[in-house]
């Protein structure tokens, strides 16, 4: 596990890494600003966005259609919000809530986030399966276990740089809307019914389930925390004017993007609507019962070809996405990072298990159900992201005069009340069902009432505790040495003494006893690795916010100590700490090494990558273990 500042920008690896600065058209200036959102928009054409459709449109036929574009809207103006807390503050939606919220009320709030990844993550590994299933004929079990294959997807595109990952999720956008536009061509649609669909109405309460499983499936909250990370990859003028022209052409890029994801959705919705919810199949909600009945349908091989590679994309290129947000949600409401593998491969588990036990015990049959669910998830989810970003957005004192405008704050927070309210009225609805339909209710009362009200609380309390606290919290990133640097009275027992610091609070304990190890002539070696990816590919050429900030702190702490008298020098190295600290240690004179052990245990140092024992036993001097 590494502790990282406080104050580390979000996704630092590429933090800045696309310059759209001075000497570029304003064309250029348009294209370098056009990719954050196109990440954004594949969240809103993931397979579970899909079930949805699927099952609004051959339930309902055109009806539900108002509902894709009130939630386009929605997204819309969300999404505009998350990205200007970006741009303006340069903290993600997971920073700022750790920076407002007390420590348990972000431990909630991170839980939550990381349901609402893990409910994401479910739709893509049944996505990519079905895909698989449907194209290649591989049985769903085993199309399941294969998605696991795609974990390093990520690592890969990260190393070849933003651009090309974006890049990626574009020739994917784009092999799902062509296939849908041939099938929209097939399936010729009533236009004149298609009008109809936008009159808003919610025939009964299963258009109801289904419509918030839309809303959901479309405005997603990790979606929310991705977007004001992504927007922090482009470098350019920090002036009011360069300022403002990043959110107008940010948002340039949010309405063309969702606008193509809206279209991917009607014409799904439309293309179920024209061929099953016409011919009477009105409880088509499978994907793969939908892949089966286009053939006949539309008279054409090539329709279920399509929609099988449409599918296979929409679930390959939220899965990059999806693993994004789940480092920023990490990284900023814990402050806490493991390595990006460990880290892929715990969020694809978790979705991994509910699937295949759904699959074996429920059959392959339950799967298009699991995938309604999970968006009905990730829209109860969706309070507790978006209050706390309006309430960012708002704040004039940490926005100054980039703070929303009225009418957006009212917009906002009306979005925010009708989500709530149609979530509220699902939750209600679905409790009192259970508790007169099941034989014995007492555990509907002991349990999921005490929830429900326990969520009301907490809605309640992100929403006031903003306006009641006014004042902005203080971190503290860094240690002060002064505070710290102590004149020993013991006896000198080492001369040249090491001490790996990684500017954590553990910092403090392993100083004051390496202090007390020596006196004002021995001589403090002050150790320090980056482990970033980029620092594992790049070494001491790699020139990250990560490695910059770094230096900055060693020097900090250098200049402490030859304030208060102390002999001290600095190394600062690049990879894997346990061999790299082994590997300075064995090159220099030194007499005894001090490392700080956090606490870990043995799962522990296996799934962050680094442990005491790897280096204690590769050097043959003395090693002070202080438990931080």
């Amino acid at each position: 596990m590494k502790h990282i500042d406080p104050n580390h920008k979000s996704l630092d690896e590429v933090h800045e890494s696309i310059n759209v600065g001075e000497g570029k058209s304003i064309w250029k200036k348009i294209f370098a600003f056009f990719g954050p959102a196109y990440l954004i928009s594949v969240g809103y054409m993931d397979p579970g966005n899909w079930a949805t459709d699927i099952a609004g449109g051959s339930q309902f036929g055109y009806k539900l259609i108002w509902v894709l574009l009130m939630s386009n809207i929605m997204a819309l103006l969300l999404q505009s919000l998350s990205a200007r807390l970006g741009i303006v503050k340069r903290r993600d939606l997971a920073q700022a809530s750790r920076e407002t919220y007390p420590k348990f009320v972000n431990y909630v709030l991170y839980f939550l986030a990381e349901i609402a990844i893990a409910a994401t993550d479910l739709a893509e590994v049944l996505g990519m399966a079905i895909g698989l299933q449907l194209l290649f004929k591989i049985p769903l079990v085993w199309g399941v276990c294969f998605t696991v294959l795609d974990t390093f997807l990520l690592l890969f595109l990260m190393n070849k740089g933003m651009r090309k990952m974006e890049a990626f999720i574009i020739v994917m956008i784009s092999i799902i809307g062509l296939s849908f536009l041939s099938e929209m061509i097939l399936a010729k649609p009533d236009v004149a019914e298609i009008a109809t669909g936008l009159l808003p109405s919610i025939p009964n309460s299963v258009a109801l389930y289904i419509a918030i499983g839309i809303i959901g499936a479309t405005v997603m909250p990790h979606n929310l925390y991705l977007h004001s990370s992504l927007v922090q990859t482009r470098k350019f003028d920090r002036s009011k004017e360069g300022l403002k022209q990043a959110l107008r052409f940010n948002f340039m890029d949010s309405l063309i993007a969702l606008n193509l994801a809206f279209f991917v959705n009607a014409a799904i919705l439309i293309l179920a609507a024209a061929t099953f919810h016409k011919n009477g199949l009105f409880q088509i909600a499978e994907i793969q019962d939908a892949h089966q009945l286009l053939e006949p349908l539309l008279g054409s091989k090539v329709a279920g070809i399509l929609f099988a590679l449409a599918l296979i994309a929409a679930g390959q290129s939220s899965t990059v996405t999806g693993t994004l947000a789940g480092q920023i949600v990490m990284e900023g409401y814990l402050n806490l990072r493991i390595q990006p593998w460990v880290r892929r491969i715990i969020t694809r588990l978790i979705a991994i298990v509910p699937a295949l036990l759904t699959i074996v015990f429920l059959g392959e049959g339950a799967t298009g159900e699991l995938l309604v669910l999970s968006q009905v998830v990730l829209s109860l989810q969706l309070g507790f992201a978006i209050i706390p970003l309006i309430h960012f957005v708002s704040d004039k004192k940490k926005m100054g005069e980039f703070a929303i405008k009225l009418w957006v704050k009212i917009a906002s927070w009306v979005i925010a009340l009708i989500i709530v309210a149609l979530n509220a009225k699902l939750v209600y609805d679905e409790i009192r069902n259970w508790i007169t339909t099941v034989e014995n209710p007492i555990f509907i009362w002991v349990l999921v009432v005490p929830l429900a009200f326990s969520a009301c609380f907490l809605l309640l309390y992100i929403t006031v505790k903003p306006i009641l606290d006014s004042s902005e919290k203080e971190t503290k990133h860094v240690p002060h040495l002064e505070e710290i640097i102590v004149n020993s009275e013991e006896d000198i027992h080492y001369k040249n003494i090491a001490i790996a610091i990684d500017f954590s609070t553990a910092d403090k304990n392993s100083i004051t006893r390496a202090l007390r190890l020596g006196d004002k002539q021995s001589t403090y070696t002050l150790i320090h690795i980056v482990e970033t990816a980029g620092a594992f590919v790049y070494g001491n050429h790699i020139q990250d916010y990560e490695t910059s900030s770094d230096k900055k702190f060693l020097e900090s702490y250098k200049m402490a100590f030859l304030d208060k008298g102390y002999q001290v020098h600095t190394i600062l190295e690049f990879g894997l700490p346990k061999r790299k600290i082994a590997q300075i240690i064995k090159n220099g004179e030194f007499d005894i090494l001090v490392m700080g052990a956090h606490g870990h245990t043995t799962f522990k140092d296996i799934l962050f990558g680094a442990t005491v024992d790897a280096v204690r036993h590769k050097i043959d001097i003395p090693v002070l273990i202080v438990k931080a």
